[in-house]
């Protein structure tokens, strides 16, 4: 080829080399531009509020209530005077999440597994009390366990003076019964992904049911548990109409502090500090939940059967 060939083939191949550019430059401006709605969005009603809220921490409470400028350790300091809600949340969460994930797997391993024709039927019992608001459900368990209910039975067979409401076993007992299809739905989905195919070569390889349960199913079903159990446990750490309904004002979340320092008190620094101190501390629990499912990926155990 000539020279002038050459210099002619320059232009040409110059643009097809910046074409691709061009194309990739500009998939990127059109992806940060539909991302932008969405990232306004996030900063304005997620960070935007947390950033208040940490300011408000480390103010004063005005004369009249709220916030009054000024920056102190003080609320930071004064965390221990609310010790006894965080001690009933940080006790009864971690119990109510154990038993809510003990009452759901057996049901959604039942669900995924043994239903059968009747599946769907069972999955809209299980989604049926979400059509009822929460509130009023769990009003009805003032009832249930008050001395007309479950005590009033326990009487007539012979176990009398058991009181169940405005204990933390009622305020348990709502727990399970309000956050279990939470639980019941991410095992399920997990459960039902699962390949049936290795049941049955567990069973033909001569594992009992125990070890298939806790060689394949149980590791196969992490992801399902681990996510349940995320769920659940972080909405009960901000849990506050449970225990408001049936802990009767003696078994107290932080939530229910939260509640009582911004809208009776008023005493927004002191919320503000405790606020924070419940963020911090769920964003320690996400980190370890983060490592849980990127050392559980759903894996049957190692060993083999």
């Amino acid at each position: 080829m000539s020279a002038a060939a050459s210099l002619r083939t320059l232009p040409a191949a110059a643009a097809h080399t910046a074409d691709p550019n061009r194309r990739r430059s500009l998939a990127r401006r059109i992806t940060w531009l539909m991302l932008l709605p969405s990232t306004l969005w996030f900063l304005l009603l997620l960070l935007m509020p947390m950033v208040i809220i940490l300011v408000f921490s480390f103010g004063v409470r005005s004369p009249v209530g709220g916030y009054a400028g000024g920056f102190t350790l003080d609320n930071y300091l004064n965390l221990g005077s609310r010790a006894a809600a965080f001690c009933n949340t940080l006790t009864l969460a971690p119990l109510g999440t154990v038993v809510c994930l003990l009452a759901a797997y057996p049901l959604a391993y039942f669900l995924a597994v043994r239903a059968g024709r009747n599946r769907a039927l069972l999955l809209t019992l299980v989604i049926v009390p979400f059509w009822t608001s929460f509130l009023i459900r769990t009003y009805a368990w003032i009832f249930i366990l008050s001395g007309k209910g479950i005590p009033a039975l326990l009487a007539s067979v012979g176990l009398e003076g058991v009181r169940l409401i405005n204990t933390p076993w009622a305020v348990l007992i709502g727990i399970v019964y309000g956050y279990l299809p939470l639980m019941v739905f991410p095992i399920y989905v997990s459960l039902e992904k699962l390949d049936k195919r290795l049941l049955e070569a567990s069973a033909d390889l001569g594992a009992s049911g125990f070890e298939t349960l806790r060689r394949i199913t149980l590791p196969l079903s992490a992801p399902g548990i681990i996510t349940g159990v995320m769920l659940v446990f972080i909405l009960l750490m901000g849990e506050f109409l449970i225990p408001a309904v049936l802990g009767g004002g003696k078994v107290f979340f932080v939530g229910n502090a939260l509640v009582d320092l911004f809208l009776q008190s008023r005493n927004w620094p002191f919320g503000s500090a405790l606020a924070m101190t419940l963020v911090a501390m769920m964003l320690v629990i996400i980190g370890l939940y983060l490592k849980l499912v990127a050392r559980y990926g759903g894996r049957p155990a190692d060993g083999g059967l």
